[in-house]
C-alpha cells in the first residue's frame, strides 16, 4: 500500500517541531525513508511541502536541512497570528454551526473546571484545540490552513510558559465563546486581539534544540498514519 505523502509530511513536521530534527540539520531522502518505513518518492514530495511552510530549507552541495530561522522571523509570526486569530473570531461569530458552539463550550467547561482544581497538566493541549475549533469556526479553509501552520511554527520557535492565572485565562476563553454565539464579530474580534496579545509574553523563544541519537536525531519519532493520511 502506497502511503500519502501527507501523511509522511506530517511526520517530518512534528518531528522538526517537537526538536527530533536539530534546527540547520541534514534530511537525506534515504534516512528519512528508513526512519518512517516508506519509499523515498513520498518523503521527496514531503520535503517539498515543508520547504514550501518554511520548514525545510534547500542548500547547494548539502540538499533539504532543517530551516534555522531568525528571531526577527519568529517574531513576526507572533505579531501574525494576533492580526489573524481576532480575524477568525469575527469570521466565527458569523458562520458557526451549532456542532462548533458544542465543542466550544464544553472545551471552556473542562477549562475552567481543571483550571480551578490546579489541574494544569491538560491545560495547554485543551487551548490549542480550542483555537482549532475556533478557526474552524471561520468557515475559511484557508484561514484555518494558515492559522494551523502559524501554530506548527510558533510551537517549533518557542517554549510557551503556563499562565500565572489559568482561570482568567479561561474566562477570556468563555467570553469570547459567549460573543460568537450572540454572533457579535466585533466583541468576538476584540476579545481575541486582547487574548492573543496577552498571550505573546508567554513565549520564550528556543535557543537550543535537544541533544541527538547515534544517527543524527533523537531516537524519538513520530509514526507515520498509513489509514487516513494524518497522524
Amino acid at each position: 500500500m502506497r502511503i500519502p505523502a501527507q501523511s509522511v509530511c506530517t511526520a517530518i513536521r512534528d518531528d522538526i517541531v517537537s526538536g527530533v530534527f536539530p534546527r540547520g540539520g541534514r534530511l537525506t531522502e534515504e534516512l528519512l525513508a528508513r526512519r518512517y518505513g516508506v519509499s523515498r518518492v513520498p518523503v521527496r514530495e514531503a520535503l517539498r511541502t515543508l520547504e514550501s511552510e518554511g520548514f525545510v530549507t534547500t542548500r547547494r552541495h548539502a540538499g533539504a536541512c532543517v530551516a534555522e530561522p531568525t528571531a526577527l522571523e519568529a517574531a513576526d509570526l507572533l505579531e501574525v497570528r494576533t492580526l489573524l486569530e481576532p480575524l477568525g473570531a469575527a469570521r466565527a461569530a458569523q458562520r458557526r454551526t451549532e456542532a462548533h458552539l458544542k465543542v466550544l463550550r464544553g472545551l471552556v467547561r473542562l477549562g475552567q473546571e481543571r483550571a480551578r482544581r490546579g489541574e494544569g497538566e491538560d491545560l495547554r493541549s485543551l487551548g490549542t484545540w480550542f483555537h482549532e475549533t475556533l478557526a474552524q469556526a471561520s468557515g475559511s479553509p484557508g484561514l484555518t490552513a494558515l492559522l494551523t501552520q502559524l501554530r506548527h511554527k510558533i510551537a517549533w520557535m518557542y517554549a510557551v510558559e503556563r499562565p500565572a492565572r489559568p482561570a482568567e485565562s479561561w474566562a477570556e476563553h468563555g467570553a469570547i465563546v459567549d460573543a460568537v454565539a450572540r454572533g457579535d464579530a466585533e466583541r468576538a474580534r476584540a476579545l481575541t486581539a486582547l487574548h492573543a496579545e496577552r498571550a505573546v509574553a508567554a513565549h520564550r523563544l528556543r535557543r537550543t534544540g535537544p541533544e541527538s541519537g547515534p544517527d543524527g536525531v533523537r531516537t524519538s519519532q513520530h509514526a507515520v498514519n498509513t489509514l487516513s493520511g494524518r497522524l
